[in-house]
């Protein structure tokens, strides 16, 4: 799944959290967002900062449905999940068995495969300690982030029930 896949298929207050967190946290980057996503769409920023700030993050989620809106996407879930998510990465970090500098940026490479049973217990731990929706959203990303992803991954991903992205 890409990330515009994934934007079609979020719960809206997700992507509103975060968009309110990327606005307060990294003003740079909200603009910069807003700026790129316009440009796609052949409009001015303007046309998006004389919205009101919901509707500013229901224009902004609609036009990262579109596949044109994938590496935008990504790159903006990425960075909520490195600066304002640092919990649910070390946690998973952790759990997995994956080095990180203490903040959740992995050091060195990806693993080329996930311990079953590990998955299972980080999964659990992560669902009972942040909101499952969040965890989902965390875990699709991270999938993303090898060529195929992770085939355990995946399938914990479409299996679990509190996993689901709506």
């Amino acid at each position: 799944m890409n990330a515009f896949e994934i934007y079609q298929k979020i719960d809206p207050s997700i992507v509103s959290d975060m968009f309110l967190w990327i606005r307060e946290n990294e003003r740079k980057l909200y603009k910069s967002a807003v700026a790129s996503l316009t440009a796609n769409r052949h409009l001015r920023p303007v046309f998006v900062e004389k919205k009101s700030v919901s509707d500013q993050i229901a224009w902004l989620h609609k036009t990262l449905k579109l596949r044109t809106s994938d590496t935008i996407g990504e790159h903006l879930f990425q960075v909520y999940y490195m600066k304002g998510q640092q919990d649910l990465l070390k946690g998973f970090c952790d759990g997995m068995g994956i080095e990180h500098d203490g903040e959740g940026s992995v050091e060195g490479a990806l693993p080329e495969a996930l311990d079953d049973e590990k998955l299972k217990t980080t999964v659990d731990d992560l669902v009972e300690n942040h909101n499952p929706k969040v965890v989902s959203l965390y875990l699709r990303i991270f999938n993303l982030q090898t060529k195929d992803g992770w085939k355990n991954l995946a399938a914990v991903l479409d299996s679990d029930e509190r996993l689901a992205l709506s």
